[in-house]
């Protein structure tokens, strides 16, 4: 990791990116890190960032971790957050316990749907979110547990599920990017699987392939996942995240 920047900064900044252009759309981040990188992005580069308290208001500013916001622009109640949520207007970053090649994800079991091993969330929204509007992943620990070959239960629709349904599912479809604790990854390949867009700083093609479950080829040249600038890093470590949650939520 180059210059003091924690590996959980390098991903604050990689999740950051995934709403780079998005203009006025709906963030939804899930998770610590992905919540910082959406704050972080609308303080930055994506000031027109529409951004909530996690429950039913729009805020117009963009207090730390825990805080409360102290001006609100917006209600959305639930069923305003569904007529945004069929309409392409929201880009979620969600979580996976499972997540393979081709972007189907897994929040529901492990082992036979009809006799798990373990049961985990349940399928939730996790379909409407991955049809009706744009959806990128944060994976805290990038291991073959996580990244696989196939899923025990699809919840969120992958690429080539999409296209099998055809053009009603694929319409709103899209799977922006996938960050890691190692990488970031995303489809741009002429069949719409995984691959490295960029390894973060210290991470070598080796350690990523072991750490998945199938082949993910590293090509030579591969960038380094940018890091964060000084300015950056003082909205994470002073504005957004004074107490170092994101530590917690990465460890390397």
């Amino acid at each position: 990791m180059s210059s003091g920047v924690s590996r959980a900064e390098q991903c604050v900044v990689a999740c950051a990116e995934a709403w780079r252009g998005d203009g006025e759309i709906l963030a939804s981040p899930m998770g610590v890190v992905p919540t910082l990188g959406a704050r972080l992005a609308k303080l930055t580069f994506a000031p027109d960032l529409l951004l909530t308290d996690g429950e039913a208001l729009l805020t117009a500013d963009v207090p730390a971790l825990g805080a409360k916001a102290q001006a609100v622009e917006g209600w959305l109640p639930f069923r305003r957050h569904l007529a945004l949520v069929s309409g392409g207007k929201r880009h979620v970053m969600m979580g996976a316990s499972q997540l393979d090649r081709h972007g189907n994800q897994n929040i529901s079991c492990i082992g036979d749907w009809k006799r798990p091993s373990r049961q985990l969330l349940g399928v939730r929204g996790a379909p409407v979110n991955t049809l009706n509007h744009p959806v990128s992943y944060w994976i805290p620990r990038h291991s073959p547990r996580v990244l696989v070959e196939r899923v025990d239960m699809v919840c969120g629709v992958g690429y080539d599920r999409a296209a099998a349904a055809g053009p009603s599912a694929a319409r709103f479809h899209g799977i922006r990017c996938v960050v890691t604790d190692l990488a970031v990854l995303d489809f741009e390949t002429p069949g719409r699987t995984l691959r490295v867009r960029s390894l973060h700083p210290g991470v070598t093609a080796g350690q990523l392939q072991a750490a998945t479950g199938f082949a993910l080829p590293v090509p030579d040249g591969t960038p380094h996942t940018r890091t964060p600038t000084a300015a950056e890093l003082r909205l994470i470590r002073e504005v957004l995240d004074p107490a170092g949650l994101r530590e917690r939520e990465v460890r390397a």
